[in-house]
């Protein structure tokens, strides 16, 4: 998965999963999906997710970056708001209906204090998952809570650490979802292309037990599946 609609994941990232016939799940900016538009339209025709990442990208005040649009000056009536939003726009542009989002900054509150709510519930109602940031485990198929998964960094990373994860959840039968930004050779939160271009490669061989699909796919196997032994 791929955050912020970032101009590199058109330019680098979607021709390398392409050439590789692999789907990824983009959680788009909305300022940043206008700038590129033809190229996401480009991307949904090749079978690529476009999800849900807020309208304005909110976070802790704490962030400089985000003390216009802080959470704790936040309601959940107002994130509901900018939720609806971002997934009419997108509507709007792409002809896609979002199903997946992922939380910016990795945080689900807004508020303050003892005032403070979760809004892991509203995104529950509105999608069928929420993806966290910066997480340190891989998700549990048959536990999972899919507004809540789990989302480890793919960023600033070289194969060798990739795979190391990957082993990890593959001895355990885990679902890892893996989450980057720029694409490209080095700089700050980037998925280096070298490292996707392997991680493709290793995905693409069936010897080696790796689904690399998009959010959206995965969740909706891993929910039949419950349903049906369940059944």
């Amino acid at each position: 998965t791929f955050d912020d609609a970032r101009l590199s994941q058109i330019d680098r990232g979607i021709p390398i999963l392409d050439e590789y016939g692999l789907k990824a799940t983009f959680y788009v900016s909305i300022d940043s999906l206008k700038k590129r538009l033809e190229g996401w339209k480009k991307a949904v025709a090749a079978g690529h997710e476009i999800a849900n990442h807020s309208l304005t990208h909110p976070c802790s005040g704490n962030f400089p970056f985000a003390r216009q649009r802080a959470l704790e000056n936040y309601t959940l009536d107002k994130m509901r708001h900018e939720l609806d939003q971002a997934s009419s726009i997108i509507e709007q542009l792409l002809g896609v209906t979002p199903v997946s989002f992922a939380y910016p900054c990795g945080q689900k509150y807004v508020g303050r204090g003892r005032n403070l709510k979760s809004y892991v519930p509203l995104i529950a109602e509105k999608f069928l998952t929420g993806r966290g940031w910066l997480d340190e485990w891989a998700n549990d198929p048959a536990f999972c809570d899919m507004p809540q998964l789990m989302g480890v960094k793919l960023d600033d990373k070289d194969f060798s650490q990739v795979k190391k994860v990957m082993d990890r959840t593959l001895a355990n039968g885990g679902w890892l979802v893996f989450c980057g930004h720029e694409i490209g050779k080095d700089g700050r939160q980037t998925t280096r292309s070298p490292t996707l271009r392997a991680l493709c490669e290793y995905a693409r061989d069936p010897n080696n037990g790796v689904w690399l699909d998009t959010v959206r796919n995965i969740a909706a196997y891993i929910l039949n599946q419950r349903t049906a032994k369940a059944g």
